[in-house]
């Protein structure tokens, strides 16, 4: 038989959730900020990309309107940290990042490799094999835990820019030798900015330096974060389970989110 002392206790941590859950249901909107990361997520294809529509699906259904807010990557961050925004995506692990931020369960799998110039003569097997080379990044990026320890520790140096196009035009222009990089972002870029001679140029190392999950986060200087967040992946699992999230993913190799639609 359940004691007095935690019958009370049960009942505050449901009426508090229930609050929450009310608080939180009665916004008529929440902006979640985010950078471009076509063809995943993009102001130019049908709901902001695939997986800004499963994002926002996913608030839909714990009652929530969600709006993308589209910002360069390092001030998604750094406002979304400072509390100004309740939810930015789509982030990798870093360890660091659990100081300011609460992460969801994986929303998307990314494979990550190098691009270079089809004329150079680019192979590696370990980290130690990059340290000859210039190499590009961009600002606030991630690049999974063996490669930012080699950066930690000054093993290898990347130049940082703010846009991943830059470094397509660094690489094209013989100012950078590698760029790390999600290989299906890459192509959309390439697709994007650079003409058919200078797609044609470009390549990559078939082996992948990391494979990624991606993640939404909550900042933890918002005191509501951690209860949203529980929220978020619960109706996340439950998109999952009933097969939502497949039937995205499956619209998404087919070609459905390439344009972008009031539909």
């Amino acid at each position: 038989m359940i004691s007095l002392s935690k019958l009370i206790l049960h009942l505050s941590i449901s009426l508090l959730s229930l609050t929450f859950v009310t608080a939180i249901q009665a916004q008529e909107n929440i902006i979640v900020t985010t950078g471009d990361w076509p063809p995943y997520i993009s102001q130019d294809q049908k709901h902001n990309g695939v997986i800004s529509h499963i994002i926002t699906d996913i608030f839909a259904d714990l009652g929530i309107q969600a709006s993308m807010q589209f910002l360069p990557w390092s001030r998604a961050y750094n406002d979304t940290a400072k509390g100004l925004f309740p939810v930015t995506a789509v982030w990798m692990h870093k360890k660091e990042r659990e100081i300011d931020f609460i992460y969801s369960d994986s929303v998307l799998t990314e494979q990550f490799v190098f691009f270079h110039l089809k004329e150079r003569q680019f192979d590696w097997k370990s980290i130690n094999d990059l340290k000859p080379f210039k190499i590009g990044g961009i600002n606030a990026s991630s690049y999974g835990p063996e490669l930012d320890e080699a950066l930690s520790q000054e093993k290898i140096i990347i130049d940082r820019v703010i846009r991943p196009q830059q470094n397509f035009n660094k690489l094209i222009h013989n100012r950078i030798d590698l760029f790390p990089f999600e290989v299906n972002v890459g192509h959309s870029m390439l697709k994007k900015y650079f003409s058919a001679d200078e797609q044609e140029t470009i390549t990559y190392h078939p082996k992948p330096y990391l494979n990624n999950s991606s993640f939404v986060l909550f900042p933890k200087s918002i005191k509501g974060s951690k209860a949203l967040s529980l929220l978020f992946n619960k109706a996340l699992k439950k998109f999952k389970s009933s097969g939502q999230y497949d039937a995205y993913i499956k619209n998404f190799q087919q070609g459905y989110y390439n344009k972008k639609s009031n539909s």
